[in-house]
């Protein structure tokens, strides 16, 4: 008799659940998002200064901020300026930014697919190279290669992304010319820009060599921003299988004869799955942040980079707009990772279809 995989009793419809599920957590988003809104009106708002002299400028006469007060309705009581707020935010209506007098929306269909482009990348680096390095130190446990998993991740932990950006650059762009210094793709190559993504874009008008260029790009910065990611999802996959290892099942697997490798995929691996996904979700969602350094090291046209000169320029129209896309993508990983979660742990499933 071969050792039980894990058992589960009632009516489980997996499908039902995960889609019951989603529901609730894209309504619990919204809600977010409203108070995550209501929260950046209310800080634009206490913020110094007469939003209409910000946006005119310290030459604008009187009655041109008078005019402008009255088209940002300042003056209405504070509710009815919300209200306003909010249906210019349903609608998609952010204004003007002051930083590049553009609506906010274009900007942010402009910048932002650039960031998500390299955090994609970078959190693809997180799965795949931080999950298998787990695993690997956690199977040769007080060996050589746990040793020097151990190391290599406690150094990929010691310093944050900006610090490992400007290495790489050291390294990989002056003293060995390997990787270009900055931009998404070479300057030589004419490409149609469809989504923005570039990766997406140079396969869509079959480009393989636009293809090549931009991934030969976007490999060194997305590197130096998943490397702490890589070594935080590496080290806590190693803790989980350790302790995943010591379990009855584990030991049942190992008397039936089941090779290590066998083991360490089957009866080891998939559990530690969960914690280890859980943290890559929050660090997936806070690169949005952290990579604004990274942007300016190798001259990156993202959202991060744009939040951040826009919050020097006082620009609150950008600003609302830019907290609120990086808060969306922040909620959104969470509910990926939620439905991974409950996927990869029908537990979860059945304990919510027993409520």
């Amino acid at each position: 008799m071969p050792p039980p995989e894990t058992a589960f009793t009632g009516n489980d419809r997996p499908v039902v659940t995960i889609l019951s599920r989603l529901l609730r957590r894209l309504v619990s988003t919204l809600l977010v998002l409203f108070g995550v809104s209501l929260l950046i009106f209310l800080i634009a708002r206490v913020i110094p200064g007469d939003p209409a002299r910000i946006a005119l400028g310290p030459r604008a006469s009187e009655e041109q901020v008078e005019a402008m007060r009255e088209t940002l309705h300042l003056n209405e009581p504070i509710i009815v300026q919300y209200a306003f707020f909010l249906g210019d935010l349903l609608r998609a209506d952010l204004g003007i930014s002051l930083y590049s007098n553009r609506p906010v929306m274009t900007d942010i269909a402009e910048y932002l697919p650039a960031t998500l482009e390299l955090v994609f990348l970078a959190g693809f680096l997180m799965v795949s190279l931080g999950l298998p390095l787990g695993a690997l130190s956690a199977r040769y446990r007080d060996r050589w290669p746990d040793d020097l998993i151990r190391l290599l991740t406690l150094l990929s932990v010691s310093a944050p992304s900006f610090v490992w950006a400007v290495g790489m650059v050291l390294a990989f762009s002056f003293a060995i010319p390997l990787f270009p210094i900055a931009g998404r793709i070479s300057e030589t190559i004419d490409i149609q820009v469809v989504t923005g993504f570039l990766l997406v874009d140079t396969i869509v008008a079959g480009r393989p060599d636009a293809f090549v260029s931009a991934l030969h790009h976007v490999i060194l910065p997305a590197f130096a921003l998943s490397l702490s990611g890589i070594g935080q999802a590496a080290r806590l996959t190693r803790t989980n299988m350790i302790a995943t290892y010591e379990q009855p099942h584990v030991e049942m697997a190992r008397a039936y004869g089941f090779s290590e490798r066998d083991i360490s995929r089957r009866y080891a691996f998939k559990p530690s799955l969960i914690p280890s996904l859980t943290v890559i979700g929050l660090d997936f969602a806070a690169l949005l942040g952290n990579a604004f350094l990274v942007e300016v090291i190798f001259a990156w046209p993202g959202i991060s980079r744009y939040g951040v000169g826009v919050i020097l320029q006082k620009d609150l129209n950008a600003i609302v707009g830019t907290v609120l896309i990086i808060s969306a993508t922040f909620l959104i990983a969470n509910i990926v990772v939620d439905l991974l979660v409950s996927v990869i742990n029908p537990r979860i499933r059945l304990s919510e279809h027993g409520k």
